[in-house]
């Protein structure tokens, strides 16, 4: 699209949203990434049904098949199959990344929004803490937070949503100082509005494209991180299927049966790289300058 044909789009009274899922469409790789993601939760969802066996069915008889016509992933240490297991992982980690993240936005805006606009000892002391947080590498906190809430998907998910919040927190505490000293603030404090319908109203709306950008990195990232606890065995626990936990079993017999960490491996890689490809997207889609360059 020209620049010269952005005016005309805007005079035809094409509403923001139609240009954003314009630029969407029309940037190739966050709409592969966009049909990657479409692809595992549908895989996620129709896990029963599309799942050729059982993901926790044990057999003595089939121990580390190679992939094959009956078994196309191979089968595990426990004659299970690979990919009936890498099928319902996904629900594990994509289920993870998500909740987490929705988590740490619950968390971390209202806190972000009252720090913007309270000022003062509140928004030091707020600012100070996702500071502190923000110092521990993510990873590392996460593990602590999950080993201290103890191993389970749900205490992960816990962790993951609080290592995350302070991204969150910065996000919007940003947002909030950049729209305080607007006029539609401002009109709206002296008609009398509450500190939380002024941030809920009036400054929520204007940071969404942002922090739909920064949840999708987010889920990425979450992704990771459930993967690397269900790794340590602070994730799901056996004998449900993750992503991660099929990996630590597979580590042992990474020389004899390579195919065990192939698979797995894979979807992690394959999904966080088409949840990266979507962000970049959605942020060059949702940028209200893309139109003039």
């Amino acid at each position: 699209m020209s620049a010269t044909a952005a005016p005309v789009a805007v005079a035809r009274g094409e509403s923001p949203s139609r240009r954003a899922l314009r630029r969407f469409i029309r940037h190739r790789l966050a709409l592969a990434g966009f049909l990657v993601v479409l692809t595992f939760v549908l895989v996620a969802i129709l896990a029963p049904w599309i799942a050729p066996y059982d993901p926790i069915e044990t057999s003595w008889s089939r121990i580390r098949r190679p992939p094959s016509e009956l078994y196309w992933f191979g089968t595990d240490e426990n004659g299970r199959d690979v990919l009936s297991r890498v099928i319902w992982g996904a629900r594990a980690s994509l289920m993870a990344g998500v909740v987490s993240v929705i988590g740490a936005v619950l968390i971390g805006v209202p806190l972000g929004l009252l720090a913007g606009l309270a000022g003062g000892w509140v928004d030091a002391l707020i600012s100070r803490i996702a500071d502190a947080m923000l110092s521990i590498p993510f990873l590392i906190l996460a593990i602590a937070l999950a080993a201290f809430l103890g191993p389970a998907l749900e205490n992960a998910m816990l962790a993951i949503a609080i290592t995350a919040s302070p991204v969150f927190v910065r996000l919007a505490r940003g947002m909030a100082l950049d729209a305080k000293s607007t006029d539609w603030v401002e009109a709206a404090r002296s008609l009398g509005n509450p500190p939380w319908r002024t941030a809920f109203v009036h400054v929520l709306p204007n940071i969404i494209p942002p922090l739909l950008v920064q949840s999708t990195l987010s889920i990425a990232e979450a992704i990771i991180a459930e993967a690397s606890l269900s790794f340590l065995g602070l994730g799901q626990q056996p004998p449900s299927p993750s992503w991660g936990s099929m990996l630590n079993s597979a580590q042992r017999f990474l020389e004899t049966a390579p195919w065990l960490a192939i698979a797995p491996g894979a979807a992690i890689f394959v999904v966080v790289l088409a949840f990266n490809l979507m962000g970049d997207g959605l942020r060059d889609a949702l940028d209200p300058r893309a139109d003039r360059r």
